[in-house]
């Protein structure tokens, strides 16, 4: 829980960038890790779209602050370099990140992480806004992890086009998901809209899937979003002491 350790308690993270390979290719990537610790478990923080930023970083230490080592890949990387303000323009100008793309960078990510020596070898993955959707799916693609948050993820109905020309969505392998989930949304998103959190919910009922899902009056979409006017601050700390307690929950 927020704010629950001792003050006597030893912490200590080692917080960096590094590269990390993905079919053959090198991708850089924001690692945060306890130090002085033993079977420590691991998440995977999928970017969001406004890029791979400052707040994705931050939100990965303050995960590791709570008992995580944290992998958040640049999934922008082919993208070119830049402010992350600059690449994510880049990245919506040529039509947005392919989820192949993502999926194998976030496969990539759990791989690092069960590598670790200090690694329990149990991964969980998260994302925020695309990044939640993109969380969904690899919870339902990937056999990689152990438990899911998805935190106000759109479009998981919006039909894409892959390389081969076939459409989908993210919600065709829900019958695949593989591991619990968890989902933080607000009542007054438009992506998604109640509606389509509650036909998300029917879907996994139809499959009988483990998952709660929380939602808040009063919010929109980008809950956690301290920096941007959506943040609402009652329902983030709410949300995000329930995010630790599922993942201590099925990762520790």
């Amino acid at each position: 829980m927020w704010n629950d350790f001792k003050t006597y308690d030893y912490s200590a993270m080692e917080a960096k960038v590094i590269d990390l390979e993905v079919n053959g290719e090198k991708i850089n990537a924001y690692f945060s890790r306890p130090v002085g610790k033993e079977n420590v478990p691991g998440i995977v923080l999928i970017p969001h779209m406004p890029g791979w930023d400052e707040w994705c970083r931050e939100t990965a230490r303050r995960f590791t602050e709570h008992g995580y080592q944290v992998v958040c890949p640049n999934i922008y990387y082919r993208y070119g370099d830049g402010t992350p303000v600059e690449v994510s323009t880049r990245c919506r100008e040529a039509g947005m990140v392919p989820d192949k793309s993502v999926m194998a960078d976030t496969h990539a990510s759990a791989e690092f992480l069960k590598s670790q020596p200090d690694s329990n070898r149990k991964v969980g993955v998260i994302g925020m806004c695309s990044g939640g959707r993109h969380a969904f799916m690899a919870a339902c693609e990937l056999d990689d992890f152990d438990a899911a948050i998805d935190c106000w993820g759109g479009s998981v109905f919006g039909e894409r086009t892959d390389e081969e020309g076939n459409t989908y969505t993210a919600a065709d392998h829900v019958e695949d998901l593989n591991c619990p989930l968890f989902g933080i949304f607000g009542n007054d998103d438009k992506f998604p809209t109640p509606e389509e959190v509650v036909k998300q919910e029917e879907l996994l009922d139809k499959y009988g899937k483990d998952y709660e899902f929380v939602k808040y009056d009063g919010a929109g979409h980008g809950i956690w979003y301290y920096d941007k006017p959506m943040y609402r601050q009652e329902a983030a700390m709410d949300s995000f002491n329930k995010a630790l307690d599922f993942f201590d929950k099925h990762l520790k």
